[in-house]
């Protein structure tokens, strides 16, 4: 079903927000096995989204729209998608009754302009807003069909989840199955090239590739009448890609983020961590935290930005300050040892780099950054160059420091579990 996803919203325009709306909705787009050729950004205008409406309807068989379906004038979705249908604006009762008890739940009344909300145009399917007042709609336009999602995030997320995602899929007799299977420490381009043969010659299942800030990840689709018909073909491509790149690979899980993945590899093993982050400023600490259960093995961070608190706090030397500098390779190491020094803890990672804009030398330039990892005194220091701006390099240090302890925990949980067998 070729698809058109069109955003609404002026301030998306403005660039006041981000659209992530766009970005979620084509996935899950891919996941579907929907084909999304076209994206369309409009401002809350109506006779600019009726030419949107037009020109989309003429090219794709189903259209996603997000926004402009809260109470002001200017969120007008609802009403031009129904002027484009022809279908008259009624009242939903049901609708009218959730907004009604949204509101007296929060003790506040609501305001005449909220019933528009309950507006609907007819023979609609409602989908139900569990997370505001806005409902989602799908209906017609001659054989086009139109889905309406709230503009917030935290609405239209759950609300695909809950209610479009099943709708979409009743309207295939086909089953689409996808699984995901995430890499660290490989780029894209040499995954890509690693697996060419099977990108072309399948076409059920696909495989893609999608570059993230350390990690790539491959999605396989498959397309069967049945769940389990699908299944069978997607496990065999991915266990010949667990073939292929072997501990490159830390999930085939959707959910499993690297950091959960670094986690869960500290609990299985009873090892305790902390951090020490001079350029990144607590954002490897904040990712691991963000972990559920991460209180088991986390123990304690430190920013170190300056050189008087990596002497004071980790032990840095004066002199090896004075003789290499902040970055170095030499300060990492010291970062690092310290660290575990001082909290007696299983792993440590120190991280210290020039994220610029300012600072750089021809030496040292902007984006050198020194990764160091030790675990139970054995110490390795990385030293990576890293492009872009502050908030990249900050973005590339932290998720290469997640994959190097990753990739030393199971460095040395090889060579345990190899000591106990011998």
């Amino acid at each position: 079903m070729r698809t058109e996803i069109l955003c609404v919203g002026t301030e998306i325009l403005l660039g006041n927000i981000v659209n992530t709306n766009a970005a979620y909705l084509a996935r899950q787009c891919a996941e579907l096995g929907l084909t999304s050729y076209y994206q369309t950004v409009v401002g809350d205008n109506e006779e600019r989204l009726m030419e949107a409406l037009k020109i989309a309807a003429q090219r794709s068989e189903l259209i996603l729209l997000s926004g402009g379906l809260g109470p002001t004038e200017d969120d007008l979705t609802k009403e031009v998608c129904a002027k484009f249908a022809g279908k008259k604006l009624v009242m939903h009762d049901g609708s009218k009754e959730r907004i009604a008890a949204y509101f007296s739940a929060r003790g506040l009344k609501p305001t005449d302009n909220n019933w528009k909300q309950a507006m609907i145009p007819m023979d609609s399917v409602v989908f139900e807003n569990n997370n505001g007042t806005a409902p989602g709609l799908a209906m017609t336009a001659g054989e086009v069909k139109m889905i309406l999602l709230p503009g917030p995030p935290n609405e239209l997320i759950p609300m695909f989840e809950e209610s479009v995602k099943p709708y979409l899929q009743k309207l295939s007799n086909d089953v689409i199955l996808s699984q995901m299977v995430k890499l660290c420490g490989v780029s894209e381009s040499a995954v890509e090239t690693q697996i060419k043969d099977l990108i072309d010659g399948n076409t059920n299942p696909t495989l893609a590739t999608y570059a993230k800030t350390g990690e790539v990840h491959v999605r396989v689709t498959a397309k069967a009448e049945s769940q389990k018909e699908a299944q069978k073909l997607v496990k065999p491509v991915v266990k010949e890609l667990k073939r292929r790149f072997e501990k490159d690979i830390y999930t085939t899980e959707a959910d499993v983020t690297l950091e959960k993945a670094v986690v869960d590899l500290l609990i299985a093993n009873n090892m305790s961590i902390t951090c020490a982050e001079s350029c990144t400023g607590g954002l490897l600490s904040a990712r691991l935290i963000s972990v559920p259960g991460v209180s088991e093995v986390y123990k304690a961070g430190f920013i170190t930005y300056s050189n008087k608190a990596k002497r004071k706090l980790l032990g840095v030397k004066k002199g090896t300050l004075q003789k290499y500098g902040a970055v170095s390779e030499q300060t990492a190491y010291e970062m690092v040892k310290g660290l575990l020094d001082e909290t007696k803890t299983d792993v440590g990672i120190a991280i210290t780099g020039l994220a610029g804009p300012g600072g750089a030398t021809p030496e040292k330039p902007i984006g050198l950054v020194y990764i160091a990892c030790n675990i139970k005194g054995t110490i390795v220091v990385h030293e990576c160059h890293f492009k872009g701006n502050r908030e990249k390099i900050q973005e590339s240090s932290t998720s290469y420091a997640m994959m190097l302890a990753r990739q030393c925990l199971l460095e040395y949980i090889s060579k345990v579990t190899f000591g106990k067998k011998e």
